[in-house]
C-alpha cells in the first residue's frame, strides 16, 4: 500500500479516533502502578477487575483502529468468547488445564467463570499477536511465538491469581511455580491455536499499522510483572519463571525492532 493510499485509509485518518487506545493504554498503566498499593480484599478485586475491562478494551481499540472491524471481531470471538469456552470446560471437567475452580472475587460468573477471565484472554493475546508479527516470521513460526508469547505470560498471572484468592488448584503432580505443569503446557497449545486462526483471518494491510502500542504494553506487562512477583507481592518463583519465560520474548523483540 502506497503512501497516498494509506493517507485515505479511513481507519487512519482521525487523529482523536486513535487517541482512544493509548488513553485506555495510559489507564492501564496507572491503575497497575497503584495495584500493589491497595490493600488485599474487594478494593483489590475491583481494581483487578477494572484493569482487565481497561486493557482488555485497548487491545480492542488498537486492533479496530489499524486492522479493522472484521479482524477485531474475530479476535474477540477467538479470545473472549473462546476463552470463555475453554475455560469452562476446563472448569467442569479438569481438560485441559487441570483440576481448578474459581471462587467469587472476581464478580459476574458465566458457566463457573468469571466474565472478566475471558477478557483477560482478549488483553494479552492481541499484544501477543503484535509480538509475533515482528518476530514470528512465517505462519507457522509465528503461531509458536505468538503462543509462547501469550502463554509465557501465565508463569505471572496464575501464581499472583492464586495468591490473590481468586482461584484455586486441586491438581497433583509437578508442578512449576506452584501450578500444575499440565496448565502452561495446554495454555501453549489453546494460545497457539488463537494465534493461528487470527493469523489466518489477519487483513493484509496490516503491515501500515502503528503496533507501538501494543509491543509497549507487552514490554510494560513483562517488565512490571517481574517488579511486583519480586519486590510487592514476594512470589520470587514466578519472578524467575515468568521473567525467564516472558524474557525470551521481550529480548527477541527488542532485537527485531532493533
Amino acid at each position: 500500500m502506497s503512501h497516498t493510499d494509506r493517507s485515505l485509509d479511513p481507519r487512519l485518518t482521525s487523529t482523536a479516533i486513535r487517541a482512544v487506545p493509548v488513553l485506555l493504554a495510559v489507564a492501564v498503566v496507572a491503575l497497575q502502578i497503584v495495584y500493589p498499593l491497595v490493600a488485599q480484599g474487594p478494593a483489590r478485586n475491583r481494581l483487578t477487575v477494572l484493569i482487565v475491562v481497561c486493557f482488555a478494551a485497548a487491545s480492542l481499540a488498537h486492533a479496530l483502529v489499524w486492522r479493522g472491524a472484521t479482524f477485531t471481531l474475530a479476535l474477540f470471538a477467538t479470545t473472549a468468547l473462546g476463552g470463555l469456552a475453554i475455560e469452562a470446560i476446563g472448569v467442569s471437567t479438569g481438560v485441559p488445564f487441570g483440576q481448578y475452580r474459581y471462587l467469587d472475587s472476581l464478580g459476574a460468573q458465566l458457566f463457573g467463570v468469571p466474565v472478566v477471565v475471558a477478557l483477560a484472554w482478549t488483553m494479552m493475546a492481541y499484544p501477543a499477536y503484535v509480538v509475533s508479527e515482528v518476530i514470528g516470521g512465517g505462519t507457522g513460526r509465528a503461531t509458536l511465538v505468538g503462543g509462547w508469547a501469550l502463554a509465557s505470560w501465565d508463569l505471572f498471572l496464575d501464581p499472583q491469581m492464586v495468591q490473590a484468592g481468586h482461584w484455586e488448584w486441586n491438581t497433583t503432580g509437578p508442578a512449576l511455580a506452584g501450578i500444575p505443569v499440565t496448565n502452561y503446557v495446554a495454555w501453549f497449545v489453546v494460545a497457539s491455536i488463537m494465534m493461528l486462526i487470527l493469523r489466518t483471518l489477519a487483513p493484509s494491510e496490516a503491515s501500515v499499522a502503528d503496533d507501538r502500542l501494543p509491543l509497549a504494553l507487552y514490554c510494560w506487562t513483562y517488565a512490571s510483572s517481574v517488579m511486583a512477583h519480586a519486590l510487592f507481592f514476594d512470589l520470587r518463583a514466578s519472578a524467575v519463571a515468568g521473567g525467564i519465560g516472558m524474557g525470551v520474548v521481550v529480548l527477541a523483540l527488542v532485537r527485531g525492532l532493533r
